[in-house]
């Protein structure tokens, strides 16, 4: 099979998402091939992160879960129509030419894909891919199942058997239903797999996932450590927001420890200054910055909200054509900053599905509140039995803090699921403000090594 294939994919806020799927679509060994998008008017920037790619845009104002695939269609050109949600990630570069090659037997209407959970889906969600998707190749002829995140089928086809416009959902089984009785077949094509982050189905209880997820894992070895969205592939902003006056710490300015130890990153490919003055956005730029922005005097006074600072840093880089997947946010006040910090803060952010990853130190000792001439012994009196045991820690916000652009365009610096990123090292929390707050040797602030 050789001929031009279209790539249908709905979408509402997939900002995560989007730019992984179509990544992974650009790399496919079968390549003559369009992207049609959908988009359900997001209110995010999907619709900004697709345009980085090759891809025909169309807005729906209503979402018909068939009637959006339809218009895709209609607005296509391909004589094979796949069909794949923006958050779902093909496996590997073969998906596509797996997905498409039972097609060439004119009996078989339809081909759905493997979907797989990530090492961070919930036990719903295993639960749901594991037990549905499985590992052997299946030719339907009286089941009409079928699922069109990840499904195949032929032009011609579609003609005969559009989508219903009608279903609010299981449209794709209403389709699976209808060539089923035409007399076609149906195939599930497990070597067309794609990462899906959540899954099919719902309830149960949480403890009867559970068990069902590990006697799966079990039954058909499983591994948890499945590959995750790979930092490399993506776009990671770190964004340094400074102010007056300059500061200088072993005879150079502080800014330029920050700047290069986030050049330094394997992962990072923008580094971003948002200045309130010149003098540091030419210190930024010899450094090697590739982009600098002068903060407008609003957020420049003393007193200004350092996530509005981050906030209008990320419009202008976005104004500028740069759409991060994923945003570090630094300050120049942590000049002994650990090298490998910001890469494993990112892994760790991509591995474990987080909105946000923070660099925490934990304090294990004895604290007192003074209150006028009250002292309070925060470990005797003030803290809860239960909660002696457990481990406090300090939140080293400035050091490092890697989180999701639409955290940042929500007025916020950390989401709701959070990770610690544990710092043991014992100068990594200075901070300095000015020539004389450390009191450290010049030698203590090294350059990061490349």
């Amino acid at each position: 099979m050789s001929g031009l294939v279209s790539i249908i994919i709905r979408a509402f806020n997939e900002e995560r998402w989007i730019g992984p799927c179509l990544r992974a679509i650009q790399t496919q060994t079968y390549t003559n091939f369009e992207v049609i998008l959908v988009d359900n008017n997001s209110t995010d920037k999907t619709v900004e992160r697709a345009k980085e790619f090759d891809v025909v845009l169309i807005n729906i104002d209503k979402f018909i879960p068939g009637q959006a695939i339809n218009d895709g269609i209609r607005a296509s050109k391909g004589e094979i129509i796949i069909c794949i949600s923006a958050h779902c990630i093909p496996v590997d570069e073969n998906w596509l030419a797996n997905l498409i090659a039972d097609l060439d037997d004119a009996k078989v209407a339809g081909v759905y894909g493997r979907q797989e959970p990530l090492s961070f889906s919930t036990d719903y969600d295993k639960r749901d891919l594991i037990t549905v998707f499985g590992l052997d190749k299946k030719v339907q002829r009286k089941d009409p199942f079928f699922h069109n995140a990840n499904s195949a089928f032929r032009r011609d086809t579609w003609e005969k058997f559009p989508f219903s416009e009608t279903a609010t959902n299981i449209e794709d089984r209403v389709w699976g239903q209808q060539v089923i009785a035409a007399g076609y077949k149906i195939v599930y094509e497990p070597d067309a797999s794609v990462y899906h982050h959540h899954g099919i189905h719902h309830n149960q209880s949480a403890e009867r996932v559970r068990d069902v997820v590990m006697v799966m894992e079990g039954i058909e070895n499983w591994s948890d450590n499945a590959a995750q969205m790979d930092p490399a592939n993506m776009n990671i902003v770190a964004m340094l927001p400074v102010k007056s006056p300059v500061v200088h710490y072993g005879g150079r300015p502080l800014l330029e420890y920050s700047v290069e130890n986030a050049l330094a990153s394997e992962l990072i490919s923008h580094v971003v200054v948002a200045a309130d003055n010149e003098e540091h956005l030419k210190i930024a730029q010899d450094a090697g910055c590739a982009h600098t922005f002068l903060r407008p005097e609003s957020l420049s006074a003393e007193y200004a909200d350092v996530v509005e600072v981050f906030r209008f840093t990320l419009e202008s880089l976005e104004d500028a054509g740069v759409f991060p997947d994923i945003v570090v946010m630094i300050e120049e006040t942590y000049p002994f900053r650990p090298a490998g910090l910001l890469d494993e803060m990112i892994r760790r952010m991509t591995n474990e599905g987080l909105e946000s990853v923070v660099a925490a130190r934990p304090e294990q000792r004895h604290i007192w509140l003074k209150d006028g001439e009250d002292i309070t012994d925060v470990g005797d009196g003030f803290m809860p039995r239960h909660l002696k045991s457990k481990t406090a820690y300090i939140a080293l916000i400035g050091l490092a803090n890697v989180t999701l652009p639409s955290i940042i365009r929500g007025g916020a610096r950390l989401g709701e699921r959070i990770g610690l990123h544990e710092i043991v090292e014992p100068l990594a929390g200075v901070e300095v403000h000015n020539d004389q707050d450390s009191g450290l040797p010049v030698g203590a602030a090294q350059k990061p090594k490349s």
